[in-house]
């Protein structure tokens, strides 16, 4: 690998992995602010079908997305085990932002090394990466690490999951901490 391709690595170190619709995904630890069971969300009129609405979160009015709908996927059938994952973000306008994901489940705290982490891949065409920081490999699964900034930001129809279902190589998603972890 190059200097080039390792300067724009994902930081190794922490992140909080969490699963929707059986693919799991990453954040860096340091940009959760909070995790929460889901509570009750005030809807917000004229929003975009993603944005759930506001939660009060000790006085601070806190927006929330679904990340499914954000992602185009299925709504949940089950969600005993959805969690809202309060971030931090930096808006366009460089101002820090919080901003809760709901989410399937909260799998774990992952610890990637930099041999663990690796560019996205070349998916060809006009497929849109700008959201994906690199993949992880944890465990004999892939784990797509997002761009916070990024994907908070950006205003308009996304369909991360077509990307990841068309190049990703199939793996069994069994895990035995699913388990463990409760929000």
């Amino acid at each position: 690998m190059t200097n080039l391709a390792n300067e724009n690595l994902p930081d190794a170190g922490k992140y909080l992995t969490f699963v929707l619709d059986q693919e799991r995904y990453s954040v860096p630890v340091l940009k959760v602010r909070e995790i929460m069971r889901l509570c009750p969300i005030t809807p917000v009129p004229r929003m975009p079908s993603y944005i759930l609405g506001v939660i009060n979160l000790r006085g601070k009015i806190v927006p929330v997305i679904d990340l499914r709908e954000r992602f185009g996927l299925p709504k949940a059938v089950d969600l005993e085990r959805a969690c809202v994952v309060v971030v931090q973000f930096v808006t366009s306008e460089g101002n820090p932002q919080l901003m809760g994901m709901v989410v399937d489940i909260v799998e774990e705290v992952s610890v990637f090394t930099p041999q663990d982490l690796e560019l996205p891949p070349d998916f060809g065409g006009d497929i849109d990466t700008r959201f994906i920081t690199g993949m992880a490999k944890s465990k004999g699964t892939v784990k797509t690490l997002l761009e916070l900034d990024r994907l908070l930001n950006f205003v308009g129809p996304l369909d991360l999951q077509a990307l990841i279902s068309s190049s990703a190589p199939q793996i069994s998603h069994h895990s035995a901490s699913l388990g463990a972890t409760t929000c």
